[in-house]
């Protein structure tokens, strides 16, 4: 059994490396299995994802398609064509994608439509929200897959309201945490902890960069103001996401966003605050380092909620829905909005000692990538 891997973009990698780890595994054994790993491409920054094979231990890829830049659309579409070429030069058994990128559901139609079947791993969860082009990726997927692989039970009821029967869905676990729990001992310090002293539990830790967060930039300004109002003077670090900085930039030129315009020192000078530190995106080691030593995260990140709830750190996501429900009735995140307003309480519910513990859903224990192979093996119409 031959499969193809996709990858392309800086969420897939946490989610494959397990899985490329547990194929070799079973490979070694004698099982018929092999991967061919293919990066389309779609993050092409070093920070967001190259980097990422060396942290990760992941093989170089053995197909690199370039994909990147571009709209949505071009995008899409540049991923979809380079991967049909590669089928018909090379067929494979299987197509398996991870996560909710534009590469998963673009190599996901690809394949379909030359008649090879589709795993997706990480299948079945939603948010409800058609804004989020990720809400469109994972709906799309999941209208196309043979065979579903999930993180929780949460997952398995709405694929099965749209009509997908039990004998193709498969309760996995999450890949990430098994890269989580496997790397946990070779997390990295980070200069900014030593060029700042931060100490553990005494600083919080920032990402934010969807749309409805950053654009505008009263809206934006308002944010990290309640959160610095509210910090009881301990450090704020910020890893400052790309689009973000961009945004930042284009709001102090007067440019428009999609615009190139200069680094993020200029980025820093928009926001007049003592204890927030702006710094360039982090490696998956050394943001976890960070992550695992805060005393909480704000984020709208939804990947970020799962390794908060495994490490046991407070989460406060600025969203007003999540496709994650397991992190807030099982982990340690609440969902808090994009009002500025609801900042204040949460952060008094922090410091007030009053934060609840959380613990860890089900089959998150280091061992999903082995169960999905271990399915993998088992299927006989593939």
């Amino acid at each position: 059994m031959k499969i193809d891997i996709i990858a392309g973009a800086r969420p897939n990698f946490m989610k494959i490396a397990p899985i490329i780890e547990a194929i070799s595994k079973a490979r070694a054994t004698g099982a018929d299995i092999s991967y061919r790993l293919i990066h389309t491409g779609q993050h092409y920054d070093k920070n967001m994802s190259g980097s990422f094979f060396v942290e990760l231990e992941i093989p170089e890829p053995d197909v690199n398609m370039g994909a990147g830049g571009g709209t949505q659309a071009e995008q899409t579409a540049a991923i979809m064509v380079g991967y049909e070429r590669l089928l018909m030069e090379e067929r494979s058994d299987l197509c398996l994608v991870v996560g909710d990128v534009t590469s998963t559901m673009a190599c996901a139609i690809s394949a379909q439509k030359l008649h090879v079947k589709v795993a997706h791993v990480e299948a079945g969860i939603r948010s409800g929200d058609w804004t989020m082009p990720e809400e469109i990726n994972r709906m799309v997927t999941d209208s196309i897959t043979n065979y579903f692989f999930t993180t929780t039970t949460i997952a398995d009821e709405s694929l099965r309201r749209s009509g997908v029967t039990d004998d193709r869905i498969f309760r996995v676990g999450n890949t990430m945490i098994d890269t989580l729990l496997h790397h946990r001992p070779r997390f990295v310090m980070p200069p900014v902890w030593n060029e700042i002293g931060l100490k553990q539990g005494q600083y919080i830790v920032m990402t934010l960069h969807r749309p409805a967060n950053v654009d505008e930039e009263e809206k934006f300004r308002e944010l990290l103001g309640e959160i610095i109002h509210h910090a009881h003077g301990l450090p704020v670090v910020f890893p400052v996401h790309p689009r973000t900085a961009r945004v930042i930039q284009a709001i102090l030129s007067g440019a428009s966003i999609g615009e190139d315009v200069s680094g993020l020192s200029k980025a820093r000078s928009a926001i007049e605050a003592s204890n927030l530190y702006m710094i360039e995106p982090l490696g998956y080691l050394e943001f976890n380092y960070l992550v695992e030593r805060s005393k909480a995260v704000i984020t709208d990140s939804g990947g970020i909620t799962e390794e908060t709830t495994v490490m046991g750190i407070p989460c406060m996501t600025l969203r007003d829905n999540t496709e994650r429900p397991e992190t807030i009735t099982v982990g340690t995140n609440e969902l808090i909005g994009t009002n500025p307003a609801a900042i204040g309480p949460a952060m008094k519910l922090l410091f007030d000692g009053g934060w609840k513990k959380g613990a860890i859903p089900e089959l998150w224990d280091g061992h999903t990538a082995e169960r999905i192979v271990k399915v993998l093996l088992e299927l006989r119409d593939l």
